[in-house]
């Protein structure tokens, strides 16, 4: 398991992976920031990117907040970060 922060940019273009290091993930996510629907496809996209059920990833704090800290379960911080890399566009 594996506590990550996250900076997430609501009303992109795009789904997408921005930087992923091991002190901060960037992600920018279509859905905009109303009534949890960034969250929910926060979670989302994290499940696909990561090849893991959306219900071991947990958003701890910042449900109101672009900076968030999630929880990953089965995964280690090496493994997350190695998994998003592969998925970043050049």
């Amino acid at each position: 398991m594996a506590e990550v922060n996250v900076r997430v940019y609501p009303g992109s273009a795009i789904d997408s992976i921005k930087e992923a290091t091991d002190t901060i993930i960037r992600i920018a996510i279509k859905e905009q920031a109303r009534e949890g629907k960034a969250n929910r496809a926060l979670i989302s996209f994290l499940s696909k990117a990561l090849s893991i059920p959306k219900s071991r990833i947990t958003i701890v704090r910042g449900n109101k907040s672009r900076d968030k800290v999630i929880r990953i379960e089965a995964l280690r911080i090496e493994e997350i970060i190695n998994r998003l890399n592969k998925k970043m566009k050049p």
